[in-house]
């Protein structure tokens, strides 16, 4: 009287779980390759991060140096000769592997007869892609 339900005749049977499943694999593949590639390129950048922070520490500390040598302890005032170009190679556990090389200019101010010493120092750390190079110019008055 009733007519047959269709589930119970396996040639009427129509299944979507084998495409859903193929979706939904995909889908999850491709989120975890997102994730890998962005894991990746954040842990690059944080490197890089290091590497620039590090380069910039390294060029604040070779015009420490620099000015020291120009304005050394006693109140006598220095020259550039003794700086200008220099290389620094740090060892210290922050700085280790990183260099700065240090420039010095004497310009004369004519009106006031006044010397300026403009010190430029280029702090480098990293090697290859990882490089990173931070200038700081630094300038005082005699």
């Amino acid at each position: 009287m009733y007519p047959k339900p269709s589930y119970s005749d396996p040639t009427k049977q129509r299944g979507i779980g084998l495409p859903v499943a193929l979706f939904v694999i995909t889908v999850l593949a491709l989120i975890v390759v997102a994730l890998t590639d962005l894991e990746e390129s954040s842990g690059i950048s944080f490197s890089l991060d290091i590497n620039s922070m590090r380069a910039f520490y390294a060029a604040e500390s070779g015009a420490q140096v620099a000015m020291a040598e120009v304005f050394p302890a006693g109140g006598a005032v220095g020259t550039c000769s003794s700086i200008s170009p220099t290389t620094i190679s740090f060892s210290s556990s922050g700085l280790n592997g990183c260099t700065a090389v240090l420039t010095c200019n004497v310009d004369i101010d004519i009106d006031g007869g006044a010397s300026y010493f403009t010190i430029g120092s280029i702090g480098s750390c990293g090697s290859g892609v990882d490089t990173a190079e931070r200038v700081i110019v630094v300038r005082a008055r005699q």
